[in-house]
């Protein structure tokens, strides 16, 4: 009478164990693409305000897991910060046939896999992940400490733009070419100037007043800037609005730019026909050229930047190229 208990009790402990044997082995072979979980970690070196726990993480738009926990790491030698971003990923949506998980990804990520913010509400400005591939962009993976899958990371069009302004030192672009009008203004007021034609004292009366006018212009362009991309989360309507009128901006900078330099050169022209090439006079103006000049550049690389449409900038495009 008592040995039937004894066995269903035996038999009971033995289907347990084999049920946490199972669990085991499923937890243990989750750790790619295509089957049940697993943890990966991205690093963003750009801000990351608008991403919380529990934002998605979509491959091609459909949704694969979330993001668990975010961290801040301070690398002691260097002074740098870095944004470690683990998220979980769910192998529902993803069917696959053969091939080991982890080599998968892998394949996957050498294929230019990548990850990136993209906002997820234009409203509320909160960001999710993207994943896709981008197979033009560079395999650059961080070095951190960690026991899951890295997936290399990407910065988003409106990343690009900002490192792309916050290259262009604005102040002392107007800096040089105010140094340049004056320059230019001690050669005008000088006895030499007094000596030359008419017609090239106008000219390059007309350079010191074009480069006062830029240098005020460009003074302003820099402050405008920083506030409109202050912060991670701009919105497509700010971009619409305030992009455009910068845009509009360093045309017109540009514009007064060329029309400086035009008259630079041809008052160029006629000081090297009056004056020894070996002169301080034409130094001065040779280097408050170049001076222009680098300033034209500048305003190129920023136009360039500003051109692409101010949406695609918040969003992103789907197989952009790095």
């Amino acid at each position: 009478m008592s040995e039937k208990p004894h066995t269903v009790a035996i038999g009971a402990f033995v289907v347990g164990a084999l049920l946490i044997a199972i669990s085991t082995i499923i937890f243990a072979l989750g750790t790619g693409f295509g089957k049940e979980r697993s943890t990966v970690v991205m690093v963003f070196e750009g801000s990351v305000k608008g991403l919380t726990i529990g934002a998605p993480v979509a491959l091609r738009g459909v949704q694969i897991g979330q993001v668990t926990a975010i961290e801040l790491i301070l690398d002691a030698d260097t002074v740098e910060l870095i944004m470690l971003v683990e998220a979980e990923i769910r192998g529902e949506n993803i069917r696959r046939t053969g091939t080991n998980a982890e080599s998968l990804t892998e394949e996957l990520i050498s294929r230019g896999l990548r990850a990136q913010l993209n906002t997820q509400s234009i409203l509320t400005g909160l960001l999710y992940i993207q994943l896709d591939f981008h197979p033009n962009s560079k395999l650059i993976l961080a070095e951190i400490d960690s026991p899951h899958l890295q997936i290399p990371t990407i910065p988003t069009g409106l990343e690009r733009l900002t490192r792309k302004l916050e290259s262009i030192d604005f102040a002392k672009i107007a800096s040089d070419l105010e140094a340049t009008a004056s320059g230019i203004n001690a050669f005008v007021t000088s006895e030499s100037f007094q000596e030359l034609p008419a017609q090239l004292q106008d000219t390059l009366s007309s350079v010191t007043g074009l480069s006062k006018q830029l240098q005020v212009q460009l003074s302003s362009t820099g402050p405008r800037l920083d506030a409109v991309l202050d912060g991670a989360a701009i919105t497509v309507d700010t971009a619409n609005t305030e992009l455009p009128k910068l845009a509009e901006l360093i045309t017109s900078n540009l514009e007064v730019l060329k029309a400086a330099i035009q008259a630079f050169e041809e008052g160029m022209d006629g000081v090297e026909k009056l004056v020894d090439h070996d002169s301080a006079t034409v130094y001065e103006l040779n280097r408050a050229l170049r001076e222009l000049s680098q300033a034209g550049r500048a305003l190129q690389q920023l136009g360039r930047a500003l051109e692409e449409q101010p949406e695609s900038l918040i969003r992103g495009r789907t197989g952009e190229q790095e």
